[in-house]
């Protein structure tokens, strides 16, 4: 399977890193659009700086984007109408319309596209999403987090929130577990936000949180902030409470909160019901290495066994609109109503 890997920032490298090992693909070509160093099992590949001409000369079965987010959904388009498949970095778009344009291509085209839901491939998330459905609903989600970030992460965080803030960018993860758990519609959004730089664009802000309420009357709150101002106090929050107990991540120590492996790291969890708390430990985890490479295993094999990735493609899209909602929410000073469109 020929593999045209867009995008060489951390996830992209990751992504790209995976195809080098993977028996049943191989890598024709890289695009970034400005001079990278790349590691040593990278560096032969053919190097692009333009992905429509990558795209032509490169005639790949799957394309992996991992550029800005207002790329995503012209690059996924153009990915498929030229016959290749898609894995696309979250967010899937910058707006749900754009969103909703990619996934009508997709099922036009009859092409296979999978978003980079990196918890969705963790078995320790896989088990706090098993254990918080078996305590039975409604349910308050209460998940953070919160990065302080210097030097090149906070580079980073500024190049990223040019068309995307830490709310959206990270908060697509978050509510895709919330709704794995509850299952219930979305029904409305109510956001806040503070930029706390002058670094940043003036339209922009590094710190927000919401709330979203689901029409089974589970609550949920997310908080994300990037920079070199925030706290490293209660960065990493992960809380799942209903009527029956509650199911929280207990590894305090997690490191630093821009150590990108303590972002899916689990360690243990405990899952609490009155009068008896149990402890689950959860040792060898994956990194975010092997998390990436059984994320593009994962697609591979979609496509190899043509499977049906409709949910996937749905839950994606939903997790996003509730985002961009707590996102309009912020700039707008008003609750959003998700209505009949969730």
């Amino acid at each position: 399977m020929r593999v045209l890997i867009a995008g060489l920032g951390t996830m992209g490298r990751s992504h790209a890193l995976a195809h080098h090992t993977h028996p049943g693909t191989i890598i024709v070509g890289l695009v970034n659009r400005s001079k990278v160093e790349l590691p040593a099992e990278l560096a032969s590949y053919p190097l692009f700086e333009n992905f429509e001409e990558a795209l032509a000369q490169t005639s790949p079965d799957l394309v992996v984007i991992a550029t800005y987010t207002d790329t995503h959904a012209d690059y996924a388009v153009a990915a498929m109408e030229a016959c290749a498949h898609v894995f696309v970095e979250k967010p899937l778009a910058g707006t749900v319309a754009d969103a909703e344009r990619v996934v009508s291509a997709a099922r036009r085209l009859n092409r296979k596209l999978g978003v980079g839901y990196i918890l969705r491939h963790h078995p320790s998330w896989q088990r706090l999403i098993a254990e918080a459905r078996n305590l039975g609903g409604p349910y308050v989600f209460r998940l953070n987090l919160n990065q302080q970030s210097a030097g090149p992460t906070w580079e980073a965080h500024n190049a990223l929130m040019q068309t995307t803030s830490p709310l959206v960018d990270c908060g697509v993860h978050y509510v895709d577990v919330m709704c794995q758990i509850t299952d219930a519609r979305p029904l409305r959004v109510h956001g806040m936000g503070l930029r706390l730089s002058d670094e940043i664009a003036s339209d922009m802000y590094n710190y927000g949180q919401f709330q979203v309420i689901f029409e089974d009357g589970s609550v949920g709150w997310y908080e994300a902030g990037w920079g070199p101002m925030m706290s490293e106090t209660a960065f990493f929050v992960k809380d799942v409470v209903s009527p029956n107990g509650a199911v929280s991540i207990t590894d305090a120590d997690k490191g630093a909160s821009d150590d990108v492996d303590g972002h899916t790291r689990v360690g243990g969890l405990l899952l609490h019901r009155p009068g008896d708390d149990q402890m689950i430990d959860l040792p060898d985890e994956p990194g975010h290495q092997a998390l990436c490479d059984t994320e593009q295993g994962w697609i591979v094999e979609a496509i190899i066994s043509d499977s049906d990735l409709t949910r996937h493609m749905n839950d994606a899209v939903q997790s996003l609109r509730i985002c961009l909602a707590a996102d309009e929410s912020i700039r707008t000073g008003q609750t959003i109503s998700l209505g009949d469109s969730a």
